[in-house]
């Protein structure tokens, strides 16, 4: 099979396999939110703890690929997951017991971490084997691509179908994808040297750069799920737009799908930290349009800004951690990931007390903006370090020479 070829059928199975593992089986939840409270009596507090309990299912999930350096068994538990991302989705529509969807929630948070991380290491792994560009942006297009796919299914298939036939249709969705997310990703090469035999050596960040940089991830991961769980029902609670979250959600999924690509054409120009802290800004921008704009229009170009710059954050990041670690890019990811989890765990239980008290989720987003705020501080502090280290790094060169 050509060498392009191959490139691209690796790539398209990282895309579907996101589509499966982030659209369907974690996303598909927030556009179906709505519906459920509707019609199975899930209630606004329930809501947010199955949300926390999905991402708990992640965390753990990305603490297992932080562990786990054999990438032949990474291989056997992407696989694994992908076939739970659909049971999981199935199991959403057999019960209207909170526990179940509990379960259900865990492990689709498992599932995700599959694709995300376990995913995603395998296929850069090969892509630095093979001496492509180590670029995860058409990879990383899957995620926008689920999210705005998903939103489709849903508003199509509301109009036909309960919410129970609904998981159903799309845990059918799940086993379309699974054949090219597992047919198309080859056994991994457990070797230590890329195609023409160059050596593939590990250069780990330093211990302040980590620390720095995990909890600016943190932060990011507080701005992204607070929208991402909850912007239908706060989209659909603002004056003048019921009904019309499941439309901003789409636009969400619209400006993701093309974002990765856009931010890694960004950082070549300018550096991944300088692109981070460019799209934590607009970020920040696109999480308080909808709540103090106001609107349709400010409300779907704020979808917009967010879907463009939450995933290519994520991107830009995973990128960065496989190329500290080229041997084993999930290592480094998975560690970043449980920052970006313990996030995700923590702001959707807290979004659900706000709510409560504050009678909608929208106190939620200016929670998120202002946590956002800070990340972005912490990236400043990031830049100032990695310019500090490096300058250190370059000048004993730079004596040698003199």
């Amino acid at each position: 099979m050509p060498e392009q070829t191959q490139r691209l059928k690796v790539l398209a199975a990282g895309i579907f396999s996101l589509i499966l593992a982030l659209g369907v089986a974690r996303f598909a939840y927030t556009p179906m939110l709505p519906l459920m409270q509707q019609q199975a009596g899930l209630g606004v507090a329930a809501a947010g703890w199955l949300a926390a309990v999905n991402y708990a299912g992640y965390l753990a999930g990305a603490l297992v690929a932080s562990l786990i350096g054999d990438l032949v068994l990474k291989d056997r538990l992407y696989r694994i997951g992908m076939l739970v991302a659909i049971g999981s989705t199935a199991l959403m529509g057999l019960t209207t017991d909170p526990v179940v969807w509990a379960l259900s929630r865990f492990l689709a948070g498992l599932s995700s971490a599959a694709g995300m991380l376990l995913g995603t290491g395998l296929i850069l792994n090969w892509l630095i084997r093979h001496e492509h560009r180590s670029e995860l942006g058409i990879h990383f297009a899957g995620i926008g691509l689920g999210i705005a796919g998903c939103a489709a299914v849903v508003e199509v298939l509301g109009h036909y179908l309960d919410w129970q036939a609904q998981w159903f249709a799309l845990s059918a969705l799940g086993g379309l994808l699974l054949i090219p997310a597992l047919a198309w990703l080859p056994a991994p090469d457990r070797s230590g040297v890329s195609r023409s035999g160059v050596p593939l050596e590990d250069r780990p960040p330093s211990p302040l750069f980590l620390r720095l940089f995990m909890a600016a991830y943190f932060c990011a991961g507080v701005g992204y799920v607070v929208s991402a769980t909850f912007i239908v029902a706060i989209v659909d609670q603002l004056p003048g737009l019921a009904g019309r979250g499941n439309l901003v959600f789409l636009a969400i999924g619209v400006g993701a799908a093309p974002a990765c690509i856009n931010w890694d054409l960004i950082a070549r120009r300018t550096g991944e930290l300088n692109a981070l802290i460019l799209a934590a800004v607009l970020q920040i921008v696109g999480i308080l349009l909808p709540v103090a704009v106001g609107g349709l229009a400010a409300a779907l170009f704020g979808a917009l800004l967010f879907g463009g710059t939450f995933i290519g954050m994520v991107s830009l990041v995973l990128t960065m951690a496989g190329r500290f670690y080229p041997t084993r890019p999930a290592k480094m990811m998975g560690r970043m990931t449980l920052s970006y989890g313990a996030a995700q765990i923590l702001a959707p239980a807290l979004t659900g007390w706000l709510a409560i008290h504050y009678g909608g989720y929208a106190a939620g987003l200016y929670l998120a903006a202002g946590v956002m705020v800070v990340g972005t501080l912490l990236l400043f502090a990031l830049r100032s370090v990695e310019r500090r280290e490096r300058a250190g790094l370059l000048q004993p060169a730079a004596c040698a020479a003199s």
